[in-house]
């Protein structure tokens, strides 16, 4: 299920499941350990820390962040899906998630046995972006291009099997074009390198917002399925040239399998309600919305993984 279909929905299937909700539940009675994959400070700890908060202000209970950052998030992975299912360890679950399968030869857990959805948080698009030294103004002047110099175009990314770094290698089957990848080590060295010249592509965060307005780099179409709220002016890649083409960056949350149905419903009823409370804050972290049911999320887990596989296939990513 694409995401903006679930958002669609979230509306009217929180309502159903408030009236469902059973009142006077104990969960939580103590703290909450909130998994996060990667380093404290960036956009994914930012992101489960708002809504953790906003959780222990609910709860009345504390809903406490540790990060284990490692390559792909493969240690939070573990410690989480190894846990008690008992609902005091949670997991903040990002593209990564879905993508590890196919790119790591041993990975000690699988994200469908092992976990059991809670809900999609939010999630962003990304922005394809351009060097003001190439000559082209929208997708379909970069495709024409592409397609008459093959291999003359680069595109940079934040490292092999980034989230962008895939998006790229979708983009260029979908499109039928070639373009050569340029791993950088994170996310502002590719956003220099596009600035600067060095390379004329990239699928970037909406940190480039800012850089097209002050005429840095030209943005020419997002990822999404749909225009996002933080840049409606900005067409999607699907509507501008290769139908069908969707990435997002998400953000959702997860528990160990087995965690009793109760109290995964409790959680995605509460997500769902404090959802519009934090529009600001998320708007203002380049993120629109999410919502809808837990199961929901799982169908949307299992596209995703499905979907990644083939792309990672194609790109030959393999990390050991």
């Amino acid at each position: 299920m694409k995401i903006h279909a679930v958002v669609a929905a979230a509306a009217m299937l929180v309502n159903a499941a408030l009236a469902t909700a059973a009142p006077g539940q104990p969960y939580p009675e103590k703290t909450v350990r909130v998994l996060v994959g990667l380093a404290a400070g960036g956009g994914t700890d930012t992101v489960g820390r708002v809504m953790m908060q906003k959780f222990a202000d609910v709860f009345g209970q504390s809903f406490v962040v540790d990060n284990r950052p490692s390559a792909g998030g493969n240690v939070a992975g573990e410690l989480a899906a190894r846990a008690a299912p008992d609902g005091y360890t949670l997991l903040v679950v990002t593209p990564t998630h879905v993508v590890n399968p196919s790119l790591y030869r041993n990975l000690h857990y699988d994200i469908i046995r092992d976990f059991a959805p809670v809900g999609l948080m939010v999630y962003a698009q990304y922005f394809l972006s351009v060097s003001n030294a190439l000559p082209v103004t929208s997708l379909k002047e970069l495709l024409a291009l592409a397609k008459s110099q093959p291999q003359r175009l680069t595109y940079a990314s934040s490292g092999i099997s980034g989230t962008n770094h895939l998006a790229g290698e979708l983009f260029k089957t979908m499109a039928g074009i070639e373009m050569v990848h340029v791993p950088y080590k994170g996310g502002g060295l590719a956003l220099s390198a596009l600035i600067s010249g060095e390379v004329q592509v990239s699928f970037t965060s909406s940190v480039a917002i800012a850089h097209a307005k002050a005429g840095r780099v030209r943005i020419l179409a997002s990822t999404g399925t749909k225009r996002t709220a933080v840049a409606p002016e900005i067409p999607t890649i699907a509507e501008s040239g290769v139908p069908g083409y969707e990435v997002s960056g998400w953000y959702g949350l997860a528990a160990p399998a087995k965690t009793p149905a109760a109290v995964i419903e409790r959680l995605n009823v509460t997500m769902n309600r404090v959802l519009p409370e934090l529009r600001e804050r998320y708007f203002n972290l380049g993120m629109d919305l999410g919502g809808g049911t837990a199961a929901e999320f799982g169908a949307f887990l299992k596209s995703e993984l499905e979907k990644w596989a083939r792309v990672v296939k194609i790109s030959g990513a393999k990390v050991e």
